[in-house]
């Protein structure tokens, strides 16, 4: 069965990345922001498991599962701040908030 080259896995990631990216940049809505934060850190992820199945020796399956992890803490976390942000505001379009002073 012949293997997917290398190359073909670091282009994926790199469009990915330019999707979240793009996303994170354009967007103004706060649950479009996290998804492309998340798409991003999916893309490095695809790359390190990549350059781990390139070389055996190699910690990128360790490193691709320690981003995952983070990379759910984090949505977590600023998931909770969305909704509490939410509740104050009324709205969640990063352009309109302001501080009630």
């Amino acid at each position: 069965m012949n293997e997917i080259p290398l190359v073909l896995f670091l282009w994926a990631g790199a469009f990915l990345f330019a999707i979240g990216f793009s996303m994170l940049i354009l967007k103004r809505n706060a649950i479009f922001v996290l998804m492309g934060v998340e798409l991003m850190l999916n893309a490095a992820n695809l790359n390190l498991i990549a350059f781990s199945r390139q070389d055996a020796a190699s910690q990128g399956l360790l490193l691709g599962i320690f981003v995952l992890v983070v990379g759910v803490c984090e949505m977590a976390v600023a998931l909770a701040l969305v909704i509490q942000a939410y509740r104050q505001f009324q709205h969640i379009d990063l352009g309109r908030f302001k501080s009630r002073n």
